[in-house]
C-alpha cells in the first residue's frame, strides 16, 4: 500500500465506521518502531508504522487505524481523546479498534546471567551484572559467594 491508497483507506474507514469525514493527511512513517500509529494534536495528521501492515496483516492494521481515528474524532469534538479517558475507551470498544499494537519483533528467548553460589548453604544467585564477592554475602546464611561463570536461562516472557 502506498501513500495515496493509505489516504483513501483512512478516509473510507472514517466514513464507514465513524460516519464522519477524515479531512487531514495520513502517511506512513518508517521511523516509527515501537508504536503502530500516531495522532498529531496540532496538525490533526496521522502517521502509521508500515511494518504493522507488512508483518501483522490488514486486520491488525485496520484496528490501529481505528484507534488513531478515535483520537482524531474525539479531539476535534472536544471530548476526552487520551487513552485514559472514558470517551476514548467507549468509542474504541464501539468501533472494535485495537487498544495496543501487538509486538512486531520476537522477544529474546535466552538471557546471559552471572551465576553465583553460596559456599555455606549452596544457594544459587543469578545477576545481570557482576557483583563484588568481597562485599556481598549470602542472604540466607551470610556465607561467601563464589562466581561460577555465565549461565544461559530462558526468559519468562
Amino acid at each position: 500500500m502506498d501513500q495515496v491508497k493509505l489516504q483513501a483507506f483512512v478516509e473510507e474507514l472514517s466514513l464507514n465506521v465513524f460516519s464522519k469525514p477524515f479531512r487531514h493527511k495520513a502517511t506512513f512513517n518508517k521511523r516509527l518502531k515501537t508504536t503502530g500509529g500516531r495522532y498529531f494534536l496540532k496538525t490533526h495528521n496521522l502517521d502509521f508504522n508500515p511494518l504493522v501492515l507488512e508483518v501483522l496483516g490488514m486486520d491488525i492494521f485496520e484496528g490501529v487505524v481505528k484507534h488513531e481515528l478515535c483520537h482524531y474524532h474525539l479531539h476535534l469534538e472536544g471530548k476526552g481523546h487520551r487513552h485514559q479517558d472514558a470517551d476514548f475507551k467507549a468509542l474504541l470498544k464501539e468501533v472494535a479498534g485495537l487498544r495496543f499494537t501487538p509486538a512486531l519483533k520476537e522477544r529474546k528467548v535466552f538471557e546471559q546471567l552471572w551465576k553465583y553460589q553460596c559456599s555455606g548453604c549452596g544457594q544459587l544467585y543469578y545477576r545481570k551484572r557482576r557483583i563484588n564477592t568481597e562485599r556481598y554475602v549470602c542472604s540466607n546464611c551470610r556465607g561467601r559467594l563464589e562466581l561460577l561463570g555465565k549461565d544461559t536461562l530462558h526468559n519468562k516472557s
